[in-house]
């Protein structure tokens, strides 16, 4: 299926790696034009990008203004760098929690602001890339679940606030996804393979993680005019993790 996005200029945050990597793979398959937004680049990459601290709403605006310079538009924004840093209620500090905010929320909010009037002109797309943490809840993560219940609710409350202008926004939903991140994760626990193995097992479509790429395939999607009548959702790409009962697998 043509996607349309042939030539279409879409910001990545987070895109040096892990979904986001997936992401600006899957565009570039369908002829977009990805422009990684990250606070690193790990290895020379033909990707067009720009360095930027997240955390800091200057470098924020300074990335953005510097892509509108560059190729005079936006046709689309996928918000999606973060991290789950285990800030929790008991053992976490206010300090700690609003830098967690910062790092995983505050960015899409600010990104979007900036990125706004160029998608107002070209009637853009908004993907916030969220998880399932916020529905479910995992324990001593509560900023991170905090940021994500955020990234829900401002995909509702943007897909409201622009209905004026056409921009569609959604959200895709990420359970159980294998990333460097997680792979990192996995590690720290005791008997880090028989914790994955029991996580894949209740994981409910064909006991498998999700793949980086599967998402990419959803949010690229959620950018193309294929998805032209689709805004305010919170897709949930996740093998049937969230929803459906665990108990059958």
């Amino acid at each position: 299926m043509d996607l349309q996005l042939k030539d279409k200029l879409i910001i990545v945050s987070g895109g040096s790696r892990g979904i986001g990597a997936g992401i600006v793979k899957a565009l570039a398959a369908e002829g977009a034009i990805p422009v990684i937004i990250d606070r690193s680049i790990p290895e020379p990459s033909a990707t067009p990008h720009y360095i930027a601290e997240l955390t800091d709403p200057a470098a924020c605006e300074n990335a953005i203004r510097s892509i509108i310079e560059k190729y005079g538009r936006i046709d689309g924004l996928v918000n999606n760098a973060g991290v789950n840093d285990g800030v929790g209620l008991e053992n976490g500090t206010y300090e700690q929690f609003i830098a967690s905010l910062h790092k995983n929320l505050v960015h899409y909010y600010l990104l979007a602001k900036y990125a706004l009037p160029e998608l107002k002109k070209s009637k853009g797309a908004i993907v916030n890339i969220s998880s399932k943490v916020a529905e479910t809840g995992q324990g001593n993560t509560s900023a991170y679940a905090a940021a994500n219940g955020g990234r829900n609710a401002l995909t509702r409350e943007w897909a409201v606030e622009l209905l004026p202008y056409g921009i569609r926004v959604n959200a895709v939903i990420v359970a159980e996804c294998w990333t460097p991140l997680y792979e990192s994760w996995i590690k720290t626990v005791p008997n880090p393979e028989e914790k994955l193995k029991s996580i894949i097992s209740k994981i409910p479509l064909e006991h498998r993680m999700t793949t980086a790429e599967e998402i990419a395939n959803m949010a690229t999607f959620l950018l193309s005019e294929r998805s032209s009548h689709t805004t305010g959702q919170l897709i949930h790409v996740d093998g049937g993790y969230t929803h459906l009962d665990r108990a059958i697998s």
